[in-house]
Order: C-alpha cells, then sequence, then structure tokens
C-alpha cells in the first residue's frame, strides 16, 4: 500500500490530498479510485484511506480505518555525520533513514576534506532532506526525519543533548554492547569522513560524557559505518524484534 505524510492530523472521514503527493499518485503512480493507501499524520496516526475520487491537482480519499503508527524505534537517535566526498551523504541518508534513525546533524570536522560554502550546503541539505522523506515513504516511517543545518564539530559536540554519545573510533573503544549495557531514551552517533576522527575530537566527546566505541578490526568506509554502527545499535536494542 503507498505511504504519504501530511502536514496536519485528520480528524475527518473525508480527506483531500493535494500538492506534490497528489500529483505523485496521479502522475507517476496512476492511482484510480477504489484503490487503497495510507496517510501517517504528525501525530503518528495511520491513516488507511480508499481513494473515491481523482481531479487535477487534487485526490480525495476516505478514511477506513486509524491508529497509532507502530513502525517506529523506541529509542531515538542522532546520527552525527562527518561530511564525506561526493554524493555519499545521499546514500548514508536514505539507508540511515531506512535503518530508523530519527535525526541526521551533517557535521564538519578536521579532517573532512568536503567543505562546500553555505550555498552549496544549503542545497545539499534541502536534496538530503527530500531523500530523507522519500526513504521514509519508502520504509513506511511514523516520521520524517530531519536532516538539520551542518554544523561544525564543536558545535554538534556541545548540542548533543542525549542521554548516551558514541562516537565510533577507528583507533579503537569499548564494544557497542558493552556501551549500550542500559535503557536509553536518545543515543547519539559520531561518524568520521574518510580522514576519520582527530584524537582531541574524541576526547572533546569523552570529556562530556560520551562513550568511544569500535566497530571491529576492519576498517569501515566512511558510508559503510553509520549503517553497521546504526544496525549494532538496533540490534541491541531489541528494534529489529
Amino acid at each position: 500500500m503507498a505511504w504519504f505524510f501530511t502536514d496536519e492530523n485528520i480528524s475527518a472521514e473525508d480527506y483531500i490530498i493535494s500538492g506534490e503527493n497528489a500529483r505523485h499518485i496521479e502522475k507517476s503512480l496512476r492511482m484510480k479510485p477504489g484503490e487503497e493507501l495510507t496517510l501517517c499524520t504528525p501525530d503518528m496516526t495511520q491513516c488507511n484511506c480508499e481513494i473515491t475520487r481523482i481531479a487535477p491537482g487534487q485526490v480525495f480519499v476516505k478514511v477506513r480505518e486509524r491508529f497509532p503508527c507502530k513502525n517506529e524505534p523506541d529509542v531515538k537517535i542522532t546520527l552525527y555525520q562527518a561530511l564525506p566526498k561526493g554524493d555519499k551523504m545521499d546514500y548514508i541518508v536514505q539507508k540511515c533513514v531506512e535503518l530508523g534513525v530519527s535525526r541526521i546533524v551533517p557535521v564538519i570536522s578536521s579532517r573532512c576534506i568536503s567543505r562546500p560554502d553555505e550555498k552549496s550546503l544549503k542545497k545539499k541539505t534541502e536534496r538530503w532532506q527530500k531523500i530523507a522523506l522519500q526513504a521514509a515513504m519508502q520504509s513506511r516511517r511514523g516520521i520524517i526525519p530531519q536532516v538539520e543545518k551542518a554544523v561544525s564539530f564543536e558545535q554538534a559536540v556541545q548540542g548533543a543533548d542525549n542521554s548516551l554519545n558514541i562516537i565510533f573510533y577507528e583507533c579503537g573503544g569499548e564494544s557497542v554492547s558493552s556501551v549500550i549495557n542500559d535503557k536509553f531514551d536518545t543515543i547519539g552517533m559520531f561518524i568520521g569522513s574518510e580522514g576519520g576522527f582527530e584524537e582531541k575530537e574524541v576526547q572533546s566527546v569523552l570529556d562530556k560524557g560520551g562513550k568511544a566505541a569500535t566497530l571491529g578490526r576492519r576498517i569501515l568506509r566512511a558510508e559503510t559505518a553509520p549503517l553497521a554502527a546504526l544496525s549494532i545499535i538496533m540490534y541491541q536494542t531489541g528494534n529489529f524484534d
């Protein structure tokens, strides 16, 4: 069943879909009256609907049933991703949203090779947000994870107000299973770019009460590490059950 997000909560039985979603339903999916789709609202209500009529730029639906969306993990994870080269961030955003990340903060660390100017960063962030939306629709998320404005590593650490912050360090650290030894509501993941992190950056996370963790003896690519780390955390917290 096709999955879409709305900008407003739905209380009535009848609802009109407009804008980009309506165009996608009509032009791309070529859906017809009588077919079913799902609308997920900002309050995470899942509305299973039937299309009753399609007009130019509008899709009329009737809500057949509504209930709380149960597709979200019970832990909110923020990815603090040091900017990798090229278009690797596109892939990271897409896959991490599928795996259940709640928020993504692009970070400019000491060893980042990619250092786009403010105008380029704005365009990139807008593209990453669109990728996050598409991935959230495809994976039937209850929310659209937000891709925040890029910040410096220092700003990321200062703003990382999570129950637990983990920095994944190629030079060693604890196993993820030993770090996640309790129930946490929010977890922050710091992942480096191609050059990894400088020791002083790792220390700044530790000084704030964070933990350094390892992903094993093999060195993973910048686009592989966040997927591996997020998958392990989801497994450790019971969100792959």
